[in-house]
């Protein structure tokens, strides 16, 4: 390949971190060797590799709690997640759904595990990106969208088997669902053990792969399960052979090249906007939301 998008880094997963008591995560973004601007527009993911969960019948999760500036989306590969917000939306997804969050001027939100899973438990697998919304759109009016696996961009590869699983942007043609305020691709790669595939961004989009399930060769490099590949800001092409059946969470975007406050569930340019959403809370202009 002769405009091959060079690798940054190969990271290992962090130490793992209980996010209440229903998401056990390893924080790959920001801090460590990925600081708040070098994924931009995403800004945060964790990553909760595969865990059994024993049943419960008090489901696990996170309680009530306040968001603004950002959106979250919720990538299920195992087992079942609800959400419910202030801005009176609900839903509930399985494996392979996606649900996207914007909170925009600000919210309040709860997830945890659906009822079902919870009283039967089983495996459990996902990931939570927070994706930053630039000045002018700071501000816009929260939304859900729930995005199932059905209504997601599938373009198959020559094996008629393996096939790239479009969320957000396009690959070759094939478009996702989901609503975006800035340019970006979310895609999971779902290929069968000796596919291959050609992925190609902007030299200048901020660009990642988390192998979560599998092994593959990325540009020459092998890459285990859990671990995430960094790319260079050069270079456009990445090519993916899979040694065993693997899938990879894709992510590109173009940077937002903004000042970033991030203050706990607050992700604003300066500091006066964090202490504002930090009064609207307060105030109450965030909604009510019942625990």
């Amino acid at each position: 390949m002769s405009n091959t998008k060079q690798i940054e880094a190969v990271i290992a997963p962090p130490p793992a971190h209980m996010v209440g008591d229903g998401f056990r995560v390893h924080g790959f973004f920001p801090g460590g060797r990925i600081d708040k601007r070098r994924m931009s527009p995403f800004f945060m993911m964790d990553y909760g590799s595969k865990i059994e969960f024993s049943p419960s019948n008090q489901p696990r999760g996170v309680g009530v709690h306040p968001h603004a500036g950002f959106e979250t989306v919720t990538i299920a590969y195992h087992g079942r997640i609800a959400h419910h917000d202030s801005a009176g939306n609900s839903g509930i997804i399985g494996e392979g759904d996606v649900q996207w969050m914007t909170a925009g001027a600000g919210l309040l939100h709860k997830e945890y595990h659906e009822e079902n899973f919870s009283k039967t438990g089983g495996l459990f697998q996902m990931v939570q990106l927070w994706v930053n919304l630039p000045a002018k759109y700071k501000k816009t009016k929260p939304k859900y969208q729930e995005i199932t696996n059905m209504a997601m961009g599938h373009h198959y590869l020559s094996d008629q088997q393996s096939f790239i699983e479009v969320i957000a942007g396009e690959y070759n043609g094939t478009k996702g669902p989901a609503s975006t305020f800035t340019p970006m691709h979310v895609y999971n790669t779902r290929l069968k053990k000796g596919a291959s595939a050609v992925l190609s961004f902007p030299a200048n989009y901020n660009t990642g792969l988390l192998v979560t399930d599998g092994k593959a060769t990325i540009n020459g490099t092998e890459v285990n399960t859990d671990h995430f590949v960094l790319f260079k800001n050069e270079g456009e092409d990445i090519s993916i052979d899979a040694t065993e059946d693997t899938i990879i969470l894709v992510l590109s975007g173009e940077p937002i090249d903004e000042p970033i406050a991030s203050y706990g569930p607050f992700l604003m340019n300066t500091w006066q906007e964090v202490e504002q959403a930090i009064a609207d809370v307060n105030a109450g202009k965030f909604g009510v939301l019942e625990e």
